[in-house]
């Protein structure tokens, strides 16, 4: 696991943290709070949120960034709270969605995953953009997957998802550069965490084997490292994507995946 960085690599900046409440969300709202950055936090479960921001000081704007009114609730608090100033967008709010083989696939939990992880995405980024050109620029970090690069069997619904995440970032980017606007996407592999063992228990059932086997054969053993992704080291890849150390990278993907196959 990542060691803690008192570097202040973002201090006087306003970043938002969608899915900040647990994970690899809060993981990321935390190291930006310690980099000196005022942050915010917003998700659907309040009681998370609320726990993280007496730990850190975040701003707490409980939402769902699927739903446009949601959305636009989200930012114009941010805007009280913050003088209308972001900087930093960590589209970081997702599910899992449905492990299933696509004879049969529950269309409804499809359109689910494709309302948070596609839809929150665009929402939440169309939101962001005309704050940052009036702060003179800002950085978008998009949390896609290292299944946003490869598909998998059983999870198409979210390979789906992620897979459009990559396209969101590139075209983007190229959308925003002239504003300063640097738009990036993060492609973790299988991290450690409540989502995961969701994925895992869910796997078990469906093809009825131990949990241990499947976190060794699928992921563990075809790990270079041979462990997990811990949150908090997606987290420091995100602060580098958000920070000036990465002032010339813009509209490309970063994997943080433990050397996965």
């Amino acid at each position: 696991m990542a060691g803690p960085t008192t570097a202040g690599r973002l201090v006087g900046k306003v970043a938002l943290v969608t899915g900040g409440g647990t994970g690899i969300g809060a993981a990321i709202a935390r190291l930006f709070a310690r980099e000196g950055a005022a942050v915010a936090i917003t998700g659907r479960r309040a009681e998370p949120l609320q726990a993280l921001a007496q730990e850190i000081g975040a701003t707490v704007l409980p939402g769902d960034v699927s739903d446009e009114a949601s959305v636009a609730a989200i930012f114009a608090e941010l805007d009280r709270r913050h003088e209308g100033r972001l900087d930093v967008l960590v589209n970081n709010a997702g599910i899992t969605g449905p492990v299933s083989p696509v004879a049969d696939m529950d269309m409804a939990a499809w359109d689910e995953t494709m309302a948070i992880n596609i839809r929150g995405v665009i929402l939440c980024t169309r939101a962001a953009v005309p704050r940052m050109k009036r702060a003179g620029g800002g950085a978008i970090v998009n949390m896609s997957s290292l299944m946003g690069l490869r598909g998998y069997p059983m999870r198409s619904a979210y390979t789906a998802s992620k897979f459009a995440v990559i396209g969101i970032t590139e075209a983007v980017a190229h959308e925003v550069g002239a504003d300063n606007i640097r738009v990036n996407a993060l492609c973790p592999g299988a991290v450690n965490g409540e989502l995961m063992e969701r994925v895992i228990a869910a796997r078990a059932a469906k093809e009825n084997r131990p949990p241990e086997a499947i976190i060794r054969e699928n992921y563990t053993d075809k790990a270079a490292l041979r462990r997990w992704v811990e949150p908090e080291e997606v987290a420091e890849a995100a602060l580098f994507l958000a920070s000036e150390a990465s002032a010339s990278i813009t509209g490309d993907r970063l994997k943080v995946d433990a050397g996965r196959l």
